[in-house]
């Protein structure tokens, strides 16, 4: 093993559905890391792993090489750096690897300036999958401090510099993740036509299967629609999260996102049906009334 990673101090903050996974691949590669969560139990898990698990944001920072944080939103991260603030040192870096929107990261941006640290970028593409498997895509812009490549390397298959300008990472991330919002709601929709016209989504998929229109995230997200299981590898509420980031990214560039909007009128009917903390394919829900028995 190298021993450079071992000499890599990484403290975590947040260990959800996408932290967790990430701090036992940095841990699996031999760096040194520490945990915090905001429901700490749902954090001491980690500690099979050999992961530190912290019960604050100030203890698991202290002495970190590098910082990473992967929290619901803006704010969230904004409170757990700034209650970790007491142990931040100048020079730490701080990867911000949440999807946050524009104006939130403005004002990362700022607090990382006022404490001196190494600021970057870099939100990841993938849901829970790729994070357990440690093939995320790891999306980055700033300075690319040499700390940050056994920690790139442990949660991410391939990482993407898109330059140096703070923001340019996030600005891709809403794109992408729109792709996949908007591509799940018109399927979730598509299926849930199908059914209330009387036939089988199994039909659906036999027409899809193979085709132009065919991938293997559509597969899988048919499947779970199918199959009834929606175990969350990206939330409902997450999804309608970052439709309204995506929407407020788009009016401050003069453009229209129809798709993103739509989608996240669907995802809040779901979300006020109890789907909130299901896979986001749980939209189809969207497309009845809550009362109905025939979905």
């Amino acid at each position: 093993m190298n021993s450079e990673f071992e000499m890599t101090t990484v403290a975590v903050l947040g260990t959800g559905i996408m932290g967790a996974p990430m701090a036992r691949n940095l841990a699996k590669n031999g760096l040194q890391v520490r945990a915090w969560n905001r429901t700490r139990d749902k954090a001491l898990p980690l500690q099979a792993d050999g992961i530190t698990v912290c019960s604050d944001p100030a203890e698991a920072v202290t002495g970190a090489d590098v910082v990473i944080t992967m929290l619901s939103d803006g704010d969230a991260v904004h409170a757990a750096m700034s209650a970790a603030a007491p142990e931040l040192a100048a020079g730490q870096v701080w990867a911000q690897m949440s999807t946050v929107g524009l104006v939130a990261l403005d004002r990362l941006a700022a607090l990382a300036q006022a404490h001196g640290l190494v600021f970057v970028d870099a939100p990841v593409q993938g849901t829970r999958q790729p994070a357990e498997a440690g093939t995320l895509v790891v999306l980055a812009a700033g300075p690319a401090d040499e700390r940050l490549e056994p920690v790139f390397s442990a949660v991410g298959g391939r990482t993407l510099w898109v330059g140096e300008e703070v923001g340019a990472a996030t600005r891709l991330k809403l794109t992408t993740v729109g792709y996949a919002i908007t591509l799940t709601a018109v399927l979730a929709e598509s299926l849930a036509l199908l059914r209330a016209l009387g036939l089988d989504p199994s039909l659906f998929a036999e027409v899809v299967t193979g085709s132009p229109l065919d991938s293997g995230y559509v597969q899988a997200k048919m499947k779970s629609i199918r199959d009834g299981d929606y175990t969350p590898s990206f939330t409902v509420r997450n999804a309608e999260k970052d439709t309204r980031l995506i929407a407020e990214a788009a009016s401050g560039a003069g453009v229209r996102v129809d798709m993103a909007v739509a989608a996240g009128e669907r995802f809040r009917r779901a979300e006020a049906q109890g789907h909130g903390d299901d896979d986001m394919a749980a939209g189809y829900f969207a497309s009845f009334p809550a009362d109905s028995t025939s979905r």
